[in-house]
């Protein structure tokens, strides 16, 4: 049923054209076989295998499609070529096409029409940003959560299809260019800047206030780590401190996340940004480094607020807004002030 609700979807709200900008996927890299349209393929000595047959350095299946690339079915083509470390499938996918996809997967597709077309603006954006910095590497962007993740044709439905086709080719620019249109799930009441959180000051990319997100469930969390975990998770940092004593956010960022964290233990102390504590303990452990430390006998509880970096675009804050009658073009230009919406083709 879900493929066919899919199909259906591309002959209601076709977004392919000609002459349009084709993005470059990365769906599989490493040295597993990987099933494509029923075929296992296997990296083996000089090329690629299906069974005991040889294909040579590369194969490649042609589109419109849909492929099944293990579980994940795609539009375009798709390209499988023999690496030094296994072998890298890449999806060749129109631009709106992937938009499509990847909309479903990276926000709610229940949320109002305006916050989707938003975010659908955000992610053509992110893309087309990575495409002109991809250089000579095979793939322009990546399919999971480094980049952003990419569903295919099982993400889409037909309001996250009607979206990408409401704001067909529409991207944010600054001075010409597509910008890094970072975004984030909830940003705790606060956005962070781009120069606190990654070194690099961006005049889109600022920090300011996010009112109305209380209906994240994100909006308070807590984390007990206890301190055997913590102590584990430093080690492979360089940080072996024996056992942890203490633990105190020593230096904050201007939007208030922990910038700074210093440790003491049985052994030693030393200090480690709350970015990477956050790395080190899970992005799922620790929703956000906009968080506080209290000390228990036995374990340390973190008490934050947020969900992501922080950077951009808050979900739950653009749909606040959408639920307060503002326009997708009101959401950007609160959370990228200073971009130019514009068209892909007007480049």
């Amino acid at each position: 049923m879900g493929r066919w609700l899919a199909l259906l979807c591309l002959l209601a709200f076709p977004l392919r054209g000609s002459g349009e900008v084709v993005l470059r996927v990365l769906l599989v890299e490493g040295d597993r076989a990987v099933e494509l349209d029923g075929k296992t393929l296997r990296p083996g000595p000089g090329g690629l295998y299906a069974g005991e047959r040889a294909l040579g350095a590369a194969w490649r299946v042609s589109g419109p499609g849909p492929h099944r690339v293990d579980a994940l079915r795609v539009l375009g083509g798709v390209h499988v070529e023999r690496t030094g470390s296994g072998l890298r499938v890449v999806n060749r996918v129109p631009l709106e096409d992937y938009v499509a996809g990847t909309l479903g997967r990276e926000i709610y597709p229940s949320w109002r029409d305006e916050t989707l077309k938003a975010q659908a603006v955000v992610i053509r954006t992110f893309a087309l940003y990575r495409r002109a910095r991809s250089g000579d590497q095979a793939f322009d962007v990546g399919s999971g959560t480094s980049d952003q993740v990419y569903g295919g044709v099982g993400a889409e439905t037909p309001r996250v299809r009607q979206a990408a086709l409401a704001t067909r080719g529409e991207l944010l620019t600054y001075r010409g260019a597509p910008v890094l249109a970072a975004f984030h799930s909830a940003s705790g009441g606060q956005t962070a800047s781009a120069e606190e959180v990654w070194g690099e000051p961006l005049p889109y990319l600022v920090a300011h206030p996010v009112p109305h997100e209380e209906d994240s469930p994100d909006t308070y969390w807590r984390a007990r780590v206890t301190r055997t975990t913590l102590s584990r998770a430093l080690a492979p940092l360089g940080l072996r401190l024996g056992a942890i004593r203490q633990v105190n956010v020593v230096a904050r960022s201007p939007s208030g996340r922990a910038r700074q964290i210093r440790l003491s233990g049985s052994e030693g102390s030393g200090t480690l940004s709350g970015r990477a504590l956050r790395t080190a303990l899970g992005e799922g452990v620790l929703r956000s480094t906009l968080f506080e430390i209290r000390s228990g006998e036995d374990d340390f509880t973190f008490v934050g607020s947020g969900h992501g970096h922080g950077v951009g675009m808050s979900q739950w804050g653009a749909e606040a807004m959408a639920r307060r009658g503002a326009s997708y073009r009101e959401i950007l230009e609160t959370f990228y002030p200073g971009t130019t919406l514009q068209r892909e083709d007007a480049l």
